[in-house]
């Protein structure tokens, strides 16, 4: 059983197969906007929780209670 095809999703999969076969140039332009799209939102969740959310609850004793 190989666990990185299990948490991995389908696309994330096709993109990695495309990437590898053809290559970064031919990937973006295949994919384009919907990459940079991708990574930016990745971005963007990853950072609201670490430096936004986490912080705040730490603060309001949610994690870490008094």
């Amino acid at each position: 059983m190989n666990f990185r095809k299990i948490f991995k999703p389908q696309i994330i999969q096709d993109w990695t197969k495309l990437l590898r076969e053809k290559g970064f140039k031919t990937f973006l332009r295949e994919k384009g906007w919907k990459v940079v799209a991708a990574i930016f939102l990745f971005y963007l969740v990853r950072d609201t929780l670490v430096y936004i959310l986490i912080p705040f609850l730490i603060a309001q004793g949610f994690i870490c209670g008094k």
